[in-house]
């Protein structure tokens, strides 16, 4: 809707199809249902992509300001909840029927729902093969989002293309997604299901290092919340993650001050920081501390455990043995390979005339409207390339 209304109001005639039931349902449910459109502190270091320099260029040519009067130009009430994150303050449907009026201003023809069999090369251009006949275009722009979220409708349809006419993928996975663990060994975490605290959750090593301080949430198969949201899209299978359940605390070194004379139980200690059933389970499950050194007065335990204590809980580690799938991701991370596109304007190198914007697209933002802002800017990007032709586009 927003590459349609930009192309349409630049004069080009515009057919938009879509093959859902519903116009833009994952907008509808976005940001529990107020639509986290926008990230004002957005900046390509927010970006994952083989080429982190791809989205440059559309990033500053559509910034969030830009989006921004665009919303207060439809009077639409918002606030910011957390980080630069804008909501509205009502609904997402607000943000739905916004971009449907700027479609109507762009004189934009709907195909809805269709579903497009083929697209296929012609000496003018394209035709592509619809469930509602046949349809003839100069220029084709490809923005079916990714694979997360099927239940609403989305499809691998945009790498599909892409691979149809010979453009690189780069491999997809979901992002933005709940970690899970093997029941085993997380059965005795799941009866912490329900709890959240704010961790700093880290991967990687060196300059490979990715850390976010964010909420943590406990699930029945696993990790979740926003932490680990930001974290799984960094996260590569078989490597741990490190948990600092005290960010900023040297829980060794407050151990050791707190110890001389101390009658406490270590874990009653430990439960002035987190829920005392947390900390039970924590530490009757930890495989590198002395079974039962929770009951254990802390003036009675030796220094070496209680270093040993502080550098678990500052540094916890955890093995995910996968992720909650596209079902539970808000995004897909991977897409068509930015190498195969023209930074400015969104084309194929190879296909001039064939376009690809928003989530198809190896540009993955990370969780907070982020990706909404690529949606946004990509799309203008494209759209004020479209070339207009005799009067069609």
């Amino acid at each position: 809707m927003m590459a349609a209304s930009i192309a349409g109001q630049r004069g080009l005639r515009v057919v938009l199809i879509d093959h859902a039931e519903k116009l833009a349902e994952k907008i509808r449910i976005s940001g529990g249902g107020r639509c986290n459109f926008t990230n004002t502190g957005t900046s390509p270091e927010n970006f994952l992509s083989k080429n982190p320099h791809f989205c440059r260029s559309a990033l500053a040519g559509y910034t969030p300001q830009d989006f921004l009067q665009l919303v207060r130009e439809y009077r639409i009430g918002f606030h910011e909840k957390h980080k630069g994150q804008l909501f509205c303050d009502d609904s997402s449907e607000s943000i739905i029927q916004m971009l449907r009026q700027e479609c109507l201003k762009g004189q934009v023809s709907w195909r809805m729902p269709c579903s497009v069999q083929s697209i296929g090369r012609t000496q003018e251009g394209f035709v592509l093969r619809t469930s509602q006949g046949d349809l003839n275009a100069l220029q084709v722009v490809i923005a079916t989002g990714g694979m997360a979220i099927p239940q609403l409708g989305a499809t691998d349809y945009a790498l599909r293309m892409a691979r149809h006419f010979g453009l690189k993928v780069i491999e997809p996975h979901p992002a933005l997604v709940p970690l899970t663990f093997d029941g085993r060994d997380w059965k005795p975490f799941s009866a912490l299901s329900g709890m959240a605290l704010e961790v700093e959750v880290s991967t990687g090593q060196g300059k490979q290092r990715q850390a976010f301080l964010e909420d943590l949430l406990f699930t029945h198969r696993g990790l979740s919340g926003p932490g680990i949201l930001q974290i799984s899209s960094y996260w590569q299978s078989g490597e741990s993650i490190s948990v600092d359940l005290a960010p900023g605390q040297d829980i060794a070194q407050q151990l050791l001050d707190l110890k001389a004379g101390n009658r406490q139980q270590l874990v009653t200690v430990l439960s002035t920081l987190w829920p005392r059933r947390l900390v039970e389970q924590w530490l009757d499950t930890s495989d590198l501390l002395p079974k039962g050194v929770g009951q254990q007065r802390l003036a009675d335990l030796p220094d070496r455990v209680l270093r040993a204590v502080g550098q678990v809980i500052n540094a916890w580690q955890l093995k995910p043995s996968g992720t909650a799938g596209y079902k539970k991701a808000e995004v897909m991370s991977g897409g068509v390979d930015t190498r195969e596109l023209n930074q400015k304007s969104m084309e194929a190198r190879k296909v001039p005339g064939l376009f690809f914007i928003g989530e198809a697209v190896d540009v993955t933002g990370w969780l907070g409207g982020y990706n909404f802002q690529w949606a946004w800017a990509s799309a203008a990007a494209c759209a004020r390339a479209l070339k207009a032709q005799a009067g069609q586009s």
